[in-house]
């Protein structure tokens, strides 16, 4: 099957350097020619309430860190839950942690949104894989 399109994608962590290896690995694999940052889960889920009438503005994949202040990934994908069918149908969720907590995985792994977990830094392997898992969802 075909590869699916991920035409934009919304990177969520609070470290820079973090982002910035992500969004740098992104480009340079073609994964997305869209990228959108947030620094915070705060500021990422008032960006999908923003733009949730606007479907090309919404993400088809959401890399989330887990450990983040205030707003962390637990929190986010709980919050996530309430937001409009349009955001929860289009975006797949990809943990994205230098965490191994096997009880914080675990966790993670059990809402129906997430589709992986990746453990920093992200690679073209893992984006590949990625790729296989949306394909074969379609």
């Amino acid at each position: 099957m075909a590869n699916k399109q991920v035409n934009l994608v919304l990177l969520v962590d609070d470290n820079e350097t973090d982002n910035f290896i992500s969004k740098r690995i992104i480009e340079l694999t073609k994964f997305s020619p869209r990228i959108v940052v947030k620094n915070s889960g705060k500021s990422a889920l008032e960006h999908l309430q923003q733009v949730q009438n606007q479907p090309e503005e919404l993400p088809d994949v959401i890399f989330l860190d887990i450990n983040m202040p205030i707003v962390d990934g637990f929190v986010f994908l709980s919050d996530f839950e309430s937001l409009a069918n349009s955001i929860k149908d289009k975006a797949k969720i990809v943990v994205l942690s230098s965490s191994n907590n096997k009880r914080d995985i675990g966790r993670i792994v059990e809402s129906e949104h997430v589709i992986k977990f990746i453990t920093k830094p992200l690679t073209e392997k893992s984006l590949s894989e990625i790729k296989q898992i949306l394909a074969e969802d379609n």
